[in-house]
């Protein structure tokens, strides 16, 4: 598979009469863009923000990004899901860089949702406060979403993955600033100089925890929970294939964005026929039961093994649960002679002294962490905020709290906030990017 992505970096974000791209400005007609919106009857209220670098903008409760895009050939941006069904990870798309459509709730907020600030102490903890970013803060007449701590919020993230499309439609008919090319030939039919070195897989264990539809990552429009280890290109996952979905605590979450833009898959390309031979993606799932995480497991290392995979690289979205798959695949990739590193973040309480994992293995000998999920962070009153900053702590977010009676509430009076780190917008990247750096103590 050839993908091609042509390129357009956004500079600046502005409202206008017009949805264009010149000279590195975005212009959008924000009535229109409302409108669109809004044609799916469900959305009640909404409203479009700029949320640029440095701008006194705190964001809560955020729920999804999503890089605009658009196909020169007609194809939905996110097949079986926001369009008819297709292959994806051949052909041409054009991305607008630098930017992100991020969806916000009006009133409400749960358990999967989190927080993103655009400056000052908390701009450091999450990707997305160093981008332009279109903000749709909106409300839908589910009663579902109102009341339920864990939130489908259909109507809400379809409609960022709708609009971040009709935004990405005005490069349509443009010329990219760049292009980036990324062609992996058959597994079988490669030089011999590839074939000789250290061949790699990427495992991914996408979210797929909850047996009701709706919660759960998806594979071209069909629930994880539903599937059983495969391959995939890794073209597919960086052209739409796998959409994100609303459950898992936020941090420990991979936005959609995260996946059009996958560092892991992209750092491996690099690599591809230099230090190793990278094979492809085997996208396996992180189900409830033992017996399917015992079969999980068997799938991927039978899958590594059959492939001729002399190492691999594990990546689960979520912990707790999930660490269980995490490990159990780990071990089973070791027990099949396959050197393995998987990459994750911890759980080990706001003291840094509690297990890390759920389960441990001694196998597991070399893990990438991406954070402590339970570090407490103090964030100052911001200037303006976007959504309802009350969710944080009212609507059960998995770093708030109503009250603690040695911290006290969560949110403030005068609009600063004490929080886990569990309620930073996917602020633990380990999709392969960070903010972070390691301390040494």
């Amino acid at each position: 598979m050839r993908l091609e992505i042509g390129n357009f970096y956004v500079k600046d974000i502005t409202f206008g009469k017009k949805l264009s791209f010149a000279d590195g400005t975005l212009t959008i007609n924000k009535e229109e863009a409302l409108d669109y919106i809004k044609s799916d009857k469900r959305i009640t209220e909404a409203e479009l923000y700029i949320a640029k670098p440095g701008d006194k903008i705190r964001m809560c409760p955020v729920k999804e990004a999503v890089e605009p895009r658009v196909r020169p050939d007609g194809r939905s941006l996110f097949p079986g899901y926001t369009g008819d069904l297709a292959a994806a990870g051949d052909g041409v798309v054009y991305a607008l860089k630098n930017c992100s459509v991020l969806v916000v709730g009006k009133h409400w907020g749960g358990f999967q949702d989190g927080l993103i600030d655009m400056s000052g102490e908390g701009q450091k903890y999450t990707y997305y406060g160093q981008l332009n970013n279109i903000v749709l803060v909106a409300d839908t007449n589910e009663e579902f979403e109102k009341h339920e701590q864990q939130k489908k919020n259909d109507a809400l993230r379809r409609a960022g993955h709708r609009l971040a499309e009709f935004i990405g439609a005005c490069v349509k008919e443009l010329t990219p600033q760049d292009r980036e090319v990324y062609d992996l030939e058959a597994m079988t039919k490669r030089e011999a100089v590839v074939e000789k070195l250290p061949s790699v897989v990427y495992v991914m264990q996408p979210q797929s925890q909850m047996e009701e539809m709706g919660y759960n990552d998806l594979i071209y429009g069909w629930d994880a929970n539903h599937m059983v280890p495969t391959v995939m290109h890794p073209n597919e996952v960086l052209d739409g294939a796998v959409v994100s979905g609303s459950f898992m605590p936020v941090s420990s979450k991979w936005a959609t964005y995260d996946l059009q833009n996958c560092p892991n898959i992209k750092a491996l390309y690099k690599e591809h026929g230099k230090t190793i031979n990278f094979l492809g993606v085997i996208m396996s799932n992180l189900n409830v039961a033992l017996e399917q995480k015992e079969r999980a497991a068997i799938f991927v290392a039978q899958i590594a093994k059959t492939l001729g995979a002399d190492g691999a690289v594990v990546a689960e979205e979520g912990y707790g649960n999930p660490d269980a798959d995490f490990v159990g695949c780990i071990v089973a990739l070791e027990d099949a002679g396959i050197k393995t590193v998987g990459v994750t973040n911890e759980c080990t309480g706001r003291d840094g002294q509690s297990q890390p994992l759920m389960t441990l293995d001694e196998k597991c000998d070399a893990i990438v962490s991406c954070g402590n999920v339970s570090e407490l962070i103090q964030l100052p009153p911001m200037e303006t905020v976007l959504g309802e900053l009350e969710a944080l702590a009212r609507d059960g977010l998995s770093g708030g709290w109503a009250d603690d009676e040695v911290l006290g509430p969560s949110v403030r009076k005068d609009g600063s906030v004490i929080m886990e780190n569990n309620a930073m917008f996917c602020g633990d990247r380990v999709c392969g990017w960070s903010p972070k750096v390691m301390k040494e103590f």
